[in-house]
Parts: structure tokens; sequence; C-alpha cells
């Protein structure tokens, strides 16, 4: 009973890299098949399909940015795991919950967007710009969220 705390804690922590990594992943995956198909036929525009396919993939980092944060709250990097109590546990949990739950659904549509926008720059190469204009609309959620989850975390009392 005294490890639930840590136990809700690590289960935050897992969520916020897990959820959004399975978006990235699919995410990336999905404009991944649409750079493809974008280089057969127009090999030059490599790179700048290349940058549109890794937008998706950074709600992953925002995950993981903030599972290092919370493994440093928690002391487990270090190897001296704070005593934290149910409640402190839960609220880690919660905590994690904005850049899981956001870094997960944003990835994924942020690929939609991505394909979108490659079949715009397909067709017109001077809509590179738009097409990346209109996948930050969505990055800024992702940003939103990891950023409400961090003060969040950081703003719990310290556990140790």
């Amino acid at each position: 009973m005294e490890k639930l705390g840590l136990f809700f804690a690590v289960l935050g922590m897992a969520s916020a890299v897990i959820m959004p990594g399975i978006g990235s992943a699919i995410g990336v995956g999905l404009a991944g098949q649409a750079a493809a198909g974008l280089v057969t036929e127009e090999p030059d525009r490599f790179a700048k399909a290349l940058v549109l396919q890794l937008l998706p993939g950074t709600q992953g980092m925002y995950g993981l940015l903030t599972g290092f944060i919370v493994l440093s709250q928690l002391g487990l990097i270090s190897g001296e795991p704070a005593e934290i109590s149910l409640l402190g546990g839960l609220s880690y949990l919660g905590a994690c919950l904005p850049v899981a739950v956001v870094g997960l659904w944003s990835a994924i549509n942020q690929a939609k967007v991505v394909v979108a926008g490659m079949n715009l720059f397909a067709k017109r190469p001077e809509g590179f710009s738009k097409a990346m204009i209109f996948a930050a609309m969505v990055e800024t959620y992702a940003i939103f969220s990891v950023l409400i989850s961090v003060l969040a975390i950081l703003s719990l009392p310290n556990v140790k």
C-alpha cells in the first residue's frame, strides 16, 4: 500500500511518454506514406517533404520531455526514489494527462493536415510554406498541453 503513490506517479509518467509516442508513430507513418508518393514523382522535393513528415513526431518528444521531468522529480533517475503519498501519485498522474491525451490526438490529426499539405506541395511547390503553417496550427495545441503538464508537475510539492 505504501508504494501505491509511486505506482500512480510512474503510471502518469508512462502515459505521458506512451500515448504521444503512439500518436507520433502513427502520424509520422501516415505523413511518410504521403512523402514517399510525392518523392516518387518529384525526387528533388525530398528535403521539404521530410520536414513536413517530421512535424507529427514532435508530440512524442514532448511526452518524452515530460517523462524525464517526472522521473527526475521522483528521484528515479538518481536511484533514490522519493516517498510519495497516494494523493501525490494521483496528482502526478493528473498532471501528465494533458500531454498524454492531447499528444496522442494532435499527432494523428497533425499527420492528416500534413498529408493534405503534401498534396498541396505536390501540385504547387510554392505552397510548401502554407502547408507548414496549416500543420503548425495543430502543433499549437500540443505545445499548450506540454506547457500545462510541465507547469503542473513542477508546481507539485517536493515529494522527497
